[in-house]
């Protein structure tokens, strides 16, 4: 069995993933939202579920939430009620896609009135924030259009630029603004914030405490991103990562499972540019629903996923690695890196799970813990929850 140097171990042991707590409710396509006995009726409901990941793999401390689906009367009381469950609550994500208003537009929309909302809605995310303790607050924007020459895309780009400098002028303290992008959907000409380097350009003017948060699903076929991974960490703007796989579009499923290969190299870099270093300020978060399969143990499997990815990124023997690169030595560097992929880590996990007292096998220990059929069993007569 491979095993880990101190310094190595030090570094995967800071891996963090928050979970999502849409991730718990009903989700599926626009064909077809599928119900599951025992799905959260209420935020309460899902922080509960969520703690179950955390229990079970000891890498999920915090959930995130998204407003409006996770309104609360009183997130003091929300955040008490994590906490007691062995968790915090993290991230607080905003939504300008579904409210009528925001059909052409929600930050970028031509109409002061609509911009108006969705601006007070980012500053209600951040008054939340203070009475969660989140840290972050993460804006992904539907914005866009579908044919040309319905939308002045420089114009947008403009009045993007004047409101969220608004929102991040209301934060305080430590707190972040995090700009995903999405190369296409729901819009499909041209999205407002459709790649990195849109996102850099509109958060960079910003200042230190507005980031890029890199969506995994969220680029075109074939694009390399564990090379804007590389370049966002170079220019000290990866603020967030949503984990999740994608293999047509954006899926949504469990992280790594279409391309395991790419999950390895993304964390190679995450790794080398300093992702995890002990002052890192890169917040990893998985952002899937599952459609089909169970939900808690669709979170576990994701957050071992990554946790196994990181591991044998940590093997790399970048010294050969570097020596091979210096002398132009094609294969070798190839296979330095292949060796490190090829190495089955989930033994060694297991050890280091024992070792925390958690069950080596945290699916089987869930299984076994009765949970999904209790929660079967008591959350009915409710409406369950869906995703939107």
């Amino acid at each position: 069995m491979s095993s880990l140097t101190a310094a190595q171990a030090t570094v995967l042991d800071r891996l963090q993933i928050e979970v999502p707590s849409w991730a718990y409710g009903n989700s599926g396509t626009r064909f077809k939202v599928f119900g599951t006995p025992g799905t959260p009726r209420d935020p309460w409901e899902k922080i509960a579920d969520a703690a179950q990941v955390h229990a079970a793999t000891g890498l999920a401390p915090k959930v995130a939430l998204h407003i409006p689906w996770d309104k609360v009367d009183d997130y003091a009381a929300l955040r008490a009620y994590a906490q007691g469950l062995g968790v915090d609550l993290g991230t607080i994500n905003s939504n300008t896609f579904q409210d009528d208003a925001y059909k052409f537009g929600s930050l970028t929309h031509l109409d002061p009135a609509v911009r108006r909302q969705a601006i007070d809605h980012h500053l209600e995310c951040i008054e939340i924030m203070g009475a969660t303790g989140s840290r972050d607050l993460k804006i992904w924007l539907a914005d866009g259009s579908n044919y040309p020459g319905q939308a002045d895309m420089r114009t947008r780009q403009d009045l993007l630029a004047e409101s969220l400098a608004e929102i991040h002028a209301a934060l305080s303290g430590e707190q972040r603004l995090v700009l995903e992008y999405k190369f296409f959907e729901p819009a499909f000409y041209h999205m407002d914030v459709p790649d990195w380097g849109t996102a850099y350009a509109q958060v960079a003017p910003l200042g230190e405490r507005a980031v890029v948060c890199l969506d995994t699903g969220h680029h075109a076929p074939g694009t390399n991103i564990e090379f804007i991974v590389a370049q966002l960490l170079r220019l000290g703007k990866l603020g967030a990562f949503d984990f999740n796989s994608r293999y047509y579009a954006d899926d949504d499923l469990i992280v790594g499972a279409a391309d395991p290969f790419q999950l390895f190299r993304i964390m190679v870099e995450v790794v080398r540019g300093g992702g995890l270093a002990a002052d890192t300020q890169v917040a990893f978060m998985l952002d899937q629903c599952h459609n089909v399969e169970d939900k808690i143990p669709g979170q576990i499997r994701s957050v071992l996923n990554v946790q196994e990815a990181t591991a044998k990124a940590l093997l790399v023997d970048t010294d050969a690695l570097a020596l091979a690169q210096r002398e132009g030595d094609v294969l070798a560097a190839n296979a330095v890196l292949m060796d490190a992929y090829n190495t089955d880590v989930r033994p060694l996990l297991a050890e280091m799970r024992t070792d925390m007292g958690l069950d080596p096998d945290p699916i089987a220990a869930f299984a076994r813990s009765g949970y999904t059929e209790t929660i079967r069993r008591e959350r009915v007569g409710g409406n369950q929850m869906g995703w939107g």
